[in-house]
């Protein structure tokens, strides 16, 4: 990444601020190894036996299934991940832009809670990951105490990678890249032995529906990382292939998705309480032999925190967003704190961790939707941010709009929000159109939202497009006028 005097060394002090020119030294190559440690998780192999279990498909929809979920998600984690470039700045200060300077207090504070529940499920992945260690080696058995010492123990390591910043997370997903190559040649070559394939290719296929639904569902997981795509672009420069940062991010992505979705459908044929596991961890660590579970355990533990360091990399800036006015590592703190308190609620109470996961899922992917219709139908519109505006909070920003927001991009929000609402159903809500139609059916409230969201943006007036000034870098050099 950037060599600058702002993330040299061992930790990062640049917050949200726009990053100047000359800093932004970065190449799109170098956000593969991102986008495969963002998916490193054993959740993807609970998912994947869903697909056979609960939604009935075969073996060549799983695959079809695996390679479209990350295609569609991901193409468009790279596409917003272009105003990363253009802008120099995190997501959600770019969103100041989009929504003004109070109006992005309202998707900035939603997206915020529900980054709350991406790290407090990856934290508790990671707990039972450590206790399924302990248990396989050592003979020590889970407690409530010991729980909740090992979810201690990845909050504080979690932190400490996020907190360092930009550098400390790439460096780590890069040899976690490594890691995951090896740990899947460990599991196909044993999965390709011991599998009964005639059993696999003899199960019946599944309907449509179901096939459609399943992308729905894996692709939901991918629409959480969009509005964070910007945060790790942004020390490209303004050159930077548009193709390249979408190819990388569906690339990085879809390396470890297509294989655990897959891994997880076929042994799902021969264990399919998998898809139910209360504690996918260490049922998993059960059913496999010795030699293959730990080294299992150990990339689940890996992938779980670096998911979590990027997501609290990520939950820092926006912090900063909503005005908590400290630096940049202890914002990430509050997440941390927040991700420990009900991590231990889920750990000690909650039955059923596959169902709350999917639950969560479903209403997580229509928060983050609603806010991805509207910045990318912004982005047709939109080649340059303002770096001296979206720092300037008060009346005299060129963001400020009408009172602090922008009407369209407010009520765009607001509308695609509760219209995906009313199309989602899960365990803990179920909206008044989400059955006898295609979109309930198939699982797509957050392809609605943004569908509506981004139309209607679109269409409602909007502020005049921010000029002059607005091309002006910190730095006080001339900014491009190109994309």
């Amino acid at each position: 990444m950037s060599k600058s005097a702002e993330t040299e060394g061992a930790l990062e002090t640049r917050g949200i601020e726009q990053v100047p020119d000359h800093e932004r030294t970065a190449r799109p190559r170098q956000l593969f190894p991102t986008w495969v440690g963002a998916n490193i998780s054993v959740l993807l192999l609970t998912m994947g036996a869903s697909l056979v279990v609960a939604y009935h498909l075969n073996f060549w929809q799983a695959l079809i299934v695996a390679v479209a979920a990350p295609i569609v998600s991901y193409g468009l984690v790279g596409l917003i991940g272009i105003a990363g470039k253009r802008g120099g700045a995190p997501g959600m200060a770019l969103s100041r832009a989009v929504f003004g300077q109070r109006g992005n207090l309202l998707p900035g504070s939603l997206i915020w809670v529900a980054r709350w529940g991406w790290e407090t499920i990856n934290a508790v992945t990671g707990a039972y990951a450590m206790l399924t260690i302990l248990d396989i080696l050592f003979g020590i058995k889970a407690n409530n105490v010991l729980d909740m010492v090992m979810l201690l123990a990845f909050v504080v390591a979690t932190f400490a990678i996020s907190g360092l910043g930009i550098n400390a997370v790439q460096k780590c997903n890069k040899y976690a890249t490594y890691f995951f190559g090896v740990f899947s040649v460990l599991v196909l070559g044993y999965l390709v032995v011991d599998t009964d394939w005639s059993k696999v290719m003899d199960h019946s296929a599944g309907s449509t529906a179901s096939v459609i639904t399943g992308v729905g569902m894996i692709a939901a997981g991918g629409v959480s990382w969009i509005p964070s795509a910007p945060d790790f672009t942004r020390y490209l420069p303004r050159t930077a292939s548009s193709k390249a940062i979408v190819g990388t991010a569906v690339g990085g992505a879809g390396v470890v998705v297509l294989p655990m979705v897959l891994m997880g459908a076929v042994m799902a044929v021969s264990t399919p309480d998998l898809a139910s596991a209360s504690d996918p961890v260490s049922f998993l660590g059960e059913i496999l032999p010795t030699w293959i579970a730990v080294p299992y355990l150990f990339i689940a533990l890996i992938g779980m925190l670096l998911i979590n360091s990027m997501s609290m990399y990520s939950a820092g800036f926006t912090a900063q967003t909503l005005g908590i006015k400290v630096p940049r590592h202890w914002a990430v703190s509050v997440n941390a704190v927040i991700s420990l308190v009900f991590g231990g609620v889920l750990m000690l109470v909650a039955t059923s961790f596959m169902g709350s996961f999917i639950a969560f899922l479903s209403l997580l992917a229509v928060a983050f939707s609603a806010w991805v219709g509207v910045f990318g139908a912004d982005m047709l519109r939109r080649t340059e941010y303002d770096g001296r505006a979206m720092a300037d909070t008060t009346r005299t920003s060129a963001y400020w709009y009408k009172g602090g927001f922008s009407p369209a991009a407010v009520a765009a929000w607001a509308v695609g929000l509760v219209s995906g609402l009313m199309f989602t159903t899960s365990d803990w809500f179920t909206g008044p159109l989400a059955t006898n139609n295609v979109i309930g059916e198939y699982g797509l409230g957050w392809v609605a939202t943004i569908v509506i969201s981004g139309v209607l943006y679109v269409v409602l007036p909007k502020p005049a497009p921010v000029t002059g000034p607005a091309a002006e870098e910190i730095a006080g050099e001339p900014a491009p006028t190109g994309a």
